[in-house]
């Protein structure tokens, strides 16, 4: 699948409402292109629809370097550490495991969505404290799904995660990190 057949979201949908009211109020648009315009807007299913609207106009396009796709025949996928979190990442593993540890990462999204396609591995994903995820999108035919302590509806001000995808023979689990025991010497 292209980045230009990936879904829309709602918050892509309205960052291209806003440029196109931008161009309006610049004279670029008139009421009858604004209004046309938006309405495909608002109603595109995927990145190509809302590419085609703000094409002719200065500004950026819906960024589809928002979307990150990770590939594994064999190995292991790990993101941890200070790594910079796309709006949406796509993990394609046929025989590896995935490790995404949210917790020291920059995310500048309030909503991250992670599409897993993992045939026969197992994915755990590790949020920052507060963060809530969604995992009703993904599903597994011979796996586990665990959410440990991690609530499912979005919170205000929070990093809210929706997993989507599907697991052949493996397990899906999200948590917090682990707390830490220091002893001092």
């Amino acid at each position: 699948m292209s980045d230009l057949q990936m879904r829309a979201s709602d918050e892509d949908r309205e960052r291209i409402a806003q440029q196109l009211q931008q161009a309006f109020t610049e004279g670029r648009l008139d009421q009858f292109e604004l209004e046309e315009r938006l309405e495909k807007a608002l109603s595109a299913k995927v990145h190509g629809d809302l590419t085609g609207l703000v094409a002719d106009l200065p500004g950026q396009a819906p960024s589809v370097r928002d979307v990150v796709t990770l590939e594994s025949t064999h190995d292991h996928i790990k993101r941890a550490g200070d790594w910079a979190v796309p709006r949406r990442l796509r993990v394609v593993s046929k025989h590896g495991g995935v490790h995404l540890d949210f917790s020291e990462a920059v995310v500048p999204h309030q909503v991250v969505e992670v599409e897993l396609d993992l045939k026969y591995g197992s994915a755990k994903i590790i949020l920052p404290q507060g963060a809530s995820a969604d995992v009703d999108g993904y599903r597994s035919d011979w796996g586990t799904t665990t959410v440990a302590d991690v609530p499912g509806r979005r919170q205000p001000g929070v990093l809210h995660v929706v997993i989507t995808g599907r697991s052949k023979f493996g397990a899906l689990t999200v948590r917090y990190p682990r707390k830490r025991w220091f002893t001092q010497s």
